[in-house]
């Protein structure tokens, strides 16, 4: 392939890709204006109007200012690549007076600060200006400085020993690097599943025993039903961020904790807490983290075979914006190949964002079917109206724009399946 080619095949998807998404969020708009006024059937005895209204005016805040971040994301692509952005980089990188893996470090940190700088101004806004707009927000602005600064530190703790010895297998380890760069990226994620509960959550949230009492009884009789062994059952105090609820399984072999924000415990029963549970039981005793782990897996494996094959490809270059004068240097460096790479997958690979929404939707209804049948279909129906309520999830998702992006079933469809379970 000609790098004239290559740019303009990667031209042709961004585009794509933008007006797609465009259209969803206007189709996604549209629809749930267009039943603003009106409770679906399934809901009206259970769900008020006035917060049927905050949950259509909480969705479309949401989808207009993620339209606008993804016109500014498409723009900081354009300008990183086609428009020689990332190559002035290399240029700047490659004149520091350091060892050739650093410079491929401060290329990724150069990278990161231009991503993050264009990031930061939508997450204030979703903070302080949509969530407290909907009376779900509770940060103050020095915790949100608070969790940037460790999530920045945490970032780099994590994440620069793995790019670096990455970058070091793909100068080191020959034509077969990508299977040992395979190798220590799932060994990474692994430990990351591993650390997480008990080292990274910790820092950012305060991790308490759920108390004695029915609902602690219920979980634990529950658990003992499906032989699911954890480390401990907590209570996290999301209410000290924001007043939206869940729960979730975390961790990995001997590391599972059954972890409950406080906003949950205040808000269902106990047999609808049950039941939520059993949802997330559903998933591991399915099999289903197993299963996209797997996937991730295959997944990163074609990744990094298809880029040991660009790296050496001179078009892939000189397609997203590196200089022609610049090419023997980018070429003798992995990093901007792999910068590169990271950079332009998600346009090519949006095409097959429906399939894993299918994929993951597929597995929201079998951990609903083994919640039905391990603790109660009813339970779990009037748990999943009152977090509907509560977090203002709208009920009226456009259906093409929620197959597309929605990785949980919509709320008719799920209802309507649990309430055949009871019958």
């Amino acid at each position: 392939m000609s790098a004239p080619a290559f740019a303009a095949l990667f031209a042709a998807a961004l585009a794509a890709t933008v007006g797609v998404r465009l259209w969803l969020a206007a189709r996604q708009l549209r629809h749930v204006a267009l039943h603003r006024d009106s409770v679906p059937g399934a809901f009206e005895q259970r769900v008020a109007l006035a917060a049927h209204h905050k949950a259509a005016d909480y969705t479309s805040a949401k989808q207009r200012l993620g339209r606008v971040e993804m016109i500014v994301d498409a723009l900081v692509l354009v300008a990183l690549t086609l428009a020689g952005g990332l190559g002035a980089l290399v240029a700047w990188t490659g004149a520091l007076p350091v060892g050739a893996l650093w410079r491929d470090m401060a290329l990724f940190a150069a990278l990161a600060l231009i991503g993050g700088a264009a990031s930061l101004p939508f997450g204030w806004y979703a903070t302080f200006v949509i969530e407290e707009r909907f009376a779900f927000n509770r940060m103050t602005l020095k915790l949100w400085l608070a969790d940037l600064a460790k999530g920045t530190l945490v970032a780099i703790v994590l994440g620069a020993p793995i790019l670096l010895l990455v970058l070091w297998l793909m100068r080191e380890a020959g034509s077969a690097w990508w299977l040992w760069a395979w190798l220590a990226w799932m060994s990474f994620q692994l430990a990351v599943l591993v650390l997480y509960p008990t080292v990274i959550a910790p820092l950012f949230n305060k991790f308490e025993p759920l108390p004695a009492g029915d609902a602690r009884a219920r979980v634990e009789a529950l658990l003992a039903r499906c032989g699911f062994a954890s480390s401990g059952l907590f209570v996290m105090d999301g209410s000290r961020r924001s007043g939206h609820g869940n729960a979730y399984f975390t961790g990995f072999g001997r590391a599972k904790r059954v972890v409950f924000f406080d906003t949950l415990l205040a808000r269902l029963t106990g047999g609808e807490l049950e039941a939520v549970l059993a949802h997330e039981l559903g998933h591991f005793k399915l099999r289903h983290i197993a299963k996209r782990i797997a996937w991730t897996a295959f997944a990163s494996l074609g990744f990094l075979a298809l880029l040991a094959w660009l790296m050496g490809e001179r078009w892939f270059y000189a397609g997203l914006g590196i200089p022609e004068a610049l090419a023997p240097e980018a070429m003798a460096r992995p990093g901007v190949a792999l910068a590169l790479f990271s950079l332009a997958l998600p346009v090519f690979t949006f095409a097959f964002h429906p399939l894993a929404s299918l994929y993951s939707r597929r597995h929201e209804f079998e951990a609903d079917a083994f919640a039905a049948r391990t603790a109660s279909a009813q339970a779990l129906a009037d748990a999943l109206v009152k977090l509907y309520e509560d977090n203002a999830a709208t009920l009226t998702p456009d259906p093409l724009h929620s197959a597309f992006y929605d990785s949980h079933p919509p709320a008719a469809a799920r209802i309507a399946r649990l309430h055949a379970a009871t019958g």
